[in-house]
This record gives structure tokens, sequence and C-alpha cells, in this order.
């Protein structure tokens, strides 16, 4: 990392941002970001800065989580075509209609917003399968693809950061434990009330689902879908939806079993994973590899049931597994170039940039939106919240550690703020992959969510600054 960023670390970041919404071509600006990152640390040498670029890409898979992460992009992709293809997720919305509980606008947009509350394992994994369940459900009601990618993505990450038995939980409270923080699982615990932004995104998604409230964009959005128009003429959805919605094997039945069974394993493996690679610790467990087992637990559940029932043949599920793992390619890329991009802003030091900027003696009453807001410029120009976590958090700690002040306030808003910055930049991962899963416009989306997320930013910014007025 550079020793003493300047302003220019700020130029990758920005260039990805800039084309991403000039463009709408996510893996050119994502490419790009990279390339100008590596050519201004190669002396603005732009041949140097693209060989470079092409070695710290590789580089990625050198870090086994890394690889892991885009090893389970590919596993989950092979779980929901499997999935999808066996019946299960047509099974589960026939079960939910059989008994009324899915047969209005309100009840599609409910059933996504809870899929995504109940699956709380990994954020990529919550969008990818609340958006293959209720997808179909949101066309057949007329409501906006848009709409549905809001509320898988505010059921994400918002809900991930709020549990601690998850990937999530097992990354933060690895980063306190690192810096000696006593007993740091209560101190996540107890952030957990103050993690307002979370809180808040949770909240005005449950209002959204119940009221089908549609600010600005969204509700030019609502009006289109409601004329028979699923897109806008210029829009191009991130990913093919028959990867994600294929054909039922011949001779398949319908049953909810085949989607409720798997993704019960999934979740019950996780917390399995973490007291597994923890040594009957769940806190010191490995997140990556425990979300990539459960995953794997998953897809043998599913093969299992499908075997069991006689639905389909071993070449059958390997070649639907392979067909689903292909089309989440795209996906696998998009995360590799969001780990490059992370890498060079790391490399430049533009996450400690944005905060030396911004940071000064200031009074204890703002110094908590502060935090806030910190941590959100930062993922907003990042594009991760996992790398704002480890920017902020040991920034914000040994900060209320020298002020005498409590702990759990500053995680919460050093986590709060990442959860934000993530919620509203055009090159997260959250953000792309809730784009792919709606199968929507990916800028269309991020124009039509910004007035929930800062709305949400909003009222963290005023519940931290009352917070602080306390401390």
């Amino acid at each position: 990392m550079t020793s003493d960023p300047t302003w220019i670390s700020l130029l990758p970041p920005l260039l990805a941002i800039v084309l991403a919404i000039g463009t709408r071509q996510v893996y050119l600006s994502l490419a790009g970001g990279i390339w100008l990152g590596w050519t201004i640390m190669n002396g603005w040498n732009p041949l140097v800065g693209l060989a470079a670029s092409v070695d710290a890409l590789v580089d990625v898979f050198v870090d086994p989580g890394e690889t892991r992460v885009l090893l389970f992009t590919l596993v989950i992709g092979a779980l929901i075509a499997t999935i999808e293809s066996s019946g299960g997720v047509q099974g589960f919305t026939r079960w939910l209609e059989a008994r009324d509980r899915v047969q209005t606008g309100r009840g599609a947009r409910l059933l996504a917003v809870i899929t995504g509350m109940i699956i709380f394992i990994e954020s990529n994994i919550t969008v990818l399968v609340a958006g293959s369940v209720a997808r179909p459900l949101f066309d057949r009601y007329r409501i906006s693809r848009e709409k549905l990618a809001y509320l898988i993505d505010s059921t994400s990450a918002p809900i991930c950061i709020l549990i601690p038995l998850n990937a999530w939980g097992a990354y933060n409270l690895g980063i306190l434990e690192g810096l000696g923080v006593d007993d740091a699982l209560m101190v996540f615990v107890e952030s957990i009330a103050l993690n307002f932004y979370a809180l808040a995104a949770v909240g005005l998604a449950l209002f959204t689902a119940w009221s089908g409230w549609s600010p600005g964009a969204m509700k030019k959005a609502e009006e289109r879908t409601r004329g028979g128009e699923l897109l806008w003429p210029d829009a191009t959805p991130l990913i093919d939806e028959g990867v994600l919605a294929p054909e039922l094997a011949e001779g398949v039945e319908p049953r909810a079993r085949n989607m409720i069974v798997p993704i019960t394993v999934m979740v019950l493996a996780m917390p399995l994973g973490l007291w597994i690679t923890g040594d009957g610790v769940i806190t010191d467990g490995d997140g990556s590899t425990s979300v990539l087992w459960a995953v794997l637990l998953g897809l043998a559940a599913a093969w299992a049931l499908l075997r069991t029932q006689g639905a389909a043949s071993v070449d059958t599920l390997v070649r639907t597994g392979l067909k689903g793992a292909g089309g989440l390619v795209p996906l696998a890329l998009i995360l590799l170039l969001s780990l490059g991009i992370k890498d060079v802003a790391s490399a430049m030091g533009t996450g400690p940039y944005v905060a030396q900027v911004t940071a000064g003696v200031i009074p204890p009453v703002i110094f908590l939106p502060l935090v806030f807001l910190v941590a959100a410029g930062i993922a907003f120009s990042t594009g991760t919240s996992w790398g704002t976590f480890g920017i902020m958090l040991p920034i914000a700690v040994p900060a209320a550690e020298a002020l005498g002040l409590p702990l759990a306030p500053f995680v919460a808003a050093s986590l709060s703020g990442g959860i934000f910055g993530d919620h509203c930049s055009p090159i997260s991962d959250t953000t792309i992959i809730s784009s792919m899963a709606a199968a929507t416009d990916h800028i269309d989306h991020v124009r039509t969510q910004l007035p929930y997320a800062l709305t949400g930013g909003a009222i963290a910014v005023v519940a931290f600054a009352l917070v602080g007025a306390t401390l």
C-alpha cells in the first residue's frame, strides 16, 4: 500500500464510476479503473499498466479466500439451475399460491423481502435465490424488476451485517480480534442495535413491500411495467434470465421440497462450517470456506433428492449444473474485476486518503456521523463494503479507545457507513449481482434505488448524531 497517498489515488475508482454511469458497461468500467490504477503506479506507461493489470487479476487467485469466493459463484449457479430445473421454485410458488400466500403484488413483494431475510448466510446467495424465487411473480403481477432488484439488494448485505454467525460476522470479528478488542463477539452484538443504516434499509424495504412506495424514478418504472413493458427500450438486462429459469427436466413434478431442503441444508451448514473450521469456536471459523462448503452441501442435497425421486440421471444433473455454473461466469468475471479494483485501491491508498482528508479535530457530537460518512465515501469510491470495514475499523476503534468512549457505536458507524456507500455505488458487487438476479438493467437499478438508500442514509446520520450527543 502507498505510504503517503494523494488525490491521484481517487482516479481509478472515479473512472470506474463515471464509465459505469456513462457507458452502462460494467465490465469495461471496472477493467478501465484497474488499468488506470496500474498505469499510474507504473510511471503512467499505459502498456506496462496493461501488463500489470493482467498480472494483478491473476494474483487474485493467490488468495485462497478470494478464490473460494469465485468458486462459490460457480457452485451457486449450479445449485440455482438444479433447483429451478427440478421444479423446486415452481413447486414452492405453487405451494404459496395454493394457500393464498402469494396472490397479489403485495404478496410477491413481501415474498422477496422475507426470502432475503431468511437466507442470511451470504449476500450473493441471498440476492440470487430471492431473485429466482420472486422474479416470475413480479412479472406476473406487473411489478417492476427495478423494484425487485431494490428489495433483494436491501435485504442482502443489510441483513447479513446484522447476523454474527455468517461470513460477514466472521470477517468483522476477525478484524476486531486483530485490533485486540476484548470480547469482540459481545462488542459486535452490541453494535447490531446501533447499525442504523442496515436497520433503516430493512425497515424501508418492509414498508415498501407492504405499501408499494415508489419515489422518483421507481414510480416511472412501475408505470412502465403496469403498461406491459418489463424494461425500458434501451435497457440491457445484466444476465440471460434463461440461465436462472431453465425449462423443467422431462417428467419432473414441481415440488416445494426440491427447493426448501437444499436451501435449509445450506443455511444450517454455514454455522456448522464456522464451528468446524474454528475448532469448536464459531467466531474463529473461516467464512469463505464455510460458505463454499455450505453451497456444495446444498447442491449435494438437491442432487440426492432428484436421484431419490428418479427425476434425473447423473448425466442430466451434471449437465444442468454445468449450464448453471456457465451461466454465472459473467458474475464470476465481475467479481474478479471487483476484487481487482479493490486491490488497486488498496495499493494506491484510496481509502486511507479519503479518511485523511475528511478526518480532523472534531467535537464528539459529530464524531459518529463523520465516521459513518467517511466509511460511506470509501465504500462508494471502492465499491466494497468489506474493504471499507478493513480500513475504517482500525481507525475508528483505536480512536474510540483513546477517547475513552464505548466501542460498539463506532463499530456500528463503520459497518453502517460501509453498507450505505456500497448500497449506493454502481461498482459494488452486491449492487451488480442484484441487477443480475432481477434480470434488469444495472444503471436503472442504481438510479431507482438511490432515493431509498439516501433516505436510509439520512436517518442513519441523525441517529448517529443523537447517540454521539449522549456519549
